[in-house]
């Protein structure tokens, strides 16, 4: 999650396409290079495998949620972006099919 915030932040529009899952993966371009955007910070509210590892629970290895909050402004205008993303980890052909997570989608929670 932290790398892709970084990704947004310097604008590399490459590295956000390699970390997002084919299945998901926008055909247009993601950052629009005309929009200027000030980033602010990223918290991190919860990772789903950290909590499931305090509570003793089954883990699937394979799949994990964040939960953040990214701050940002547009225009001089602040903006936050609440969300609850899900990743998952499988094999990626660009690096020899080494075990890589992909960003697959988000919800927005209330």
């Amino acid at each position: 999650m932290r790398s892709r915030y970084t990704a947004f932040v310097m604008r590399d529009e490459a590295y956000l396409r390699a970390t997002w899952h084919p299945s998901t993966r926008p055909t247009e371009p993601i950052i629009d290079q005309n929009q200027k955007v000030q980033w602010l910070g990223l918290e991190i509210k919860s990772a789903l495998r950290l909590r499931q590892r305090k509570a003793d629970l089954p883990e699937q290895p394979n799949e994990d949620t964040v939960e953040f909050v990214a701050r940002f402004k547009v225009h001089g205008r602040a903006h936050r972006l609440h969300e609850v993303s899900r990743f998952l980890r499988e094999p990626d052909p660009a690096v020899g099919g080494k075990m890589r997570w992909f960003y697959v989608d988000g919800s927005f929670p209330e």
